[in-house]
């Protein structure tokens, strides 16, 4: 109890203030002046040189739009000789920061609603209408099923659905890839970009961008870094693919548009800086559904008005348009909230220097002496002699 009271007696009634010791010592003078060099450097170098910390900081805002060229032709004996341009393998036609590029397809033509026999599996294989439920739909069935089961082929029975018939078989993908010249196809990527808190807005088709460069350059990252023009094959090989391969099964692409901007500087030094990197990394030891693919179809009627449809599994590679950055302008509160900061690091150095003379020398006794000073109170020792 009596300890508690000390404690806090000497909490209430005792004040401390710093004492300034001026101590003749080469190793304990030059670590002082090491510390704050180091200090000094990372205010300098990192906070102000590096980090731009004099600068008020904003995020981008933007906007993308993209537009593909490109026609090949393919020859099938389903399809013919057929001609394919941007409206048949851009599919929708305008995305939200991206671009889906069809490479690859399964098509089952002439399909009607019906009823046909499934498309052999171990769910659907069957020998009696017994091994067929009548109503069931799987989740990989492709219709309803009727209970009866039918002949396939002519040594395969499965169970009959009411479909879209005949059903799709997408058991055998398309190699190569049925639009294997898409890899010379092109895009035009057209961002727009603003920074709110500055007022400053860019596109990355630069001012002097002329429409006869534009109508025949293709990026390269060192003779044409600014072009926004991308050959997909080029794109794909950019990020350590092979475009070939990617486009059997599909798969995404990222288009990363790099915007760091000092404002400090005349605007023409704020330019787009492009990457590339593949979005669905494949994993070779675990590639399970792998690429990108979807269904869509296209209706239409025969002469006596029955409703027919092409189906159409479409593979391919979609396009990411990823735009980020910073820009950065002088602002004096910024700038002194740094100077402030970095003038209370500075006193690091001299708690560092009190621990290590206080505590780690061989002298830290003759130190305390020195750095400690305890005073009584004047007017008590006064009113001690008086009584005497």
């Amino acid at each position: 109890m009596a300890g508690c009271c000390a404690v806090l007696g000497a909490f209430l009634f005792e004040y401390d203030t710093p004492r300034i010791v001026l101590i003749r010592s080469r190793k304990v003078g030059l670590m002082n002046r090491a510390v704050q060099l180091l200090i000094l450097a990372y205010v300098i170098g990192w906070v102000f040189v590096w980090e731009k910390g004099y600068q008020e900081m904003d995020s981008v805002v933007s906007s993308v739009t993209t537009k593909a060229k490109g026609v090949t032709t393919t020859n099938t004996s389903d399809l013919g000789v057929r001609i394919w341009d941007v409206a048949d393998y851009v599919i929708p036609a305008q995305e939200e920061n991206s671009l889906f590029i069809m490479t690859n397809m399964i098509i089952t033509l002439n399909q009607t609603q019906g009823v046909c026999p499934e498309i052999p599996d171990k769910t659907t294989v069957c020998k009696s209408d017994a091994n067929c439920t009548a109503g069931s739909t799987g989740t990989h069935s492709n219709g309803v099923a009727t209970g009866k089961c039918v002949q396939f082929n002519g040594t395969v029975k499965t169970c009959e659905v009411a479909a879209w018939c005949p059903v799709e078989d997408d058991s055998d993908v398309p190699k190569p890839a049925f639009l294997k010249a898409a890899e010379n196809f092109t895009v035009l990527v057209k961002n727009n970009i603003w920074y709110p808190k500055f007022n400053f807005s860019k596109r990355n088709i630069l001012p002097n961008i002329t429409t006869t460069y534009l109508k025949s350059c293709i990026y390269d990252a060192i003779t044409d870094p600014f072009c926004p023009i991308f050959r997909l094959g080029k794109i794909v090989k950019e990020a350590g693919h092979s475009f070939q391969d990617m486009a059997v099964e599909g798969g995404i692409m990222g288009i990363q548009i790099q915007w760091d901007c000092n404002l400090d500087r005349a605007a023409s030094s704020c330019l787009p800086k492009y990457s590339f990197r593949r979005l669905d990394t494949r994993d070779a030891d675990h590639n399970v559904s792998p690429g990108y693919n979807f269904r869509f179809a296209k209706y239409y009627s025969d002469l006596t008005g029955g409703e027919h449809r092409t189906l159409i599994k479409a593979y391919g590679i979609r396009f990411d348009i990823i735009v980020f950055g910073k820009a950065g302008k002088f602002d004096i509160i910024p700038t002194m909230i740094n100077i402030g900061s970095g003038l209370a690091l500075l006193g690091v150095a001299t708690v560092l220097c009190d621990v290590i003379v206080l505590y780690c020398m061989k002298k830290r006794y003759y130190y305390r002496e020195k750095k400690y000073k305890y005073v009584e109170d004047y007017e008590q020792g006064l009113g001690s002699e008086t009584d005497r």
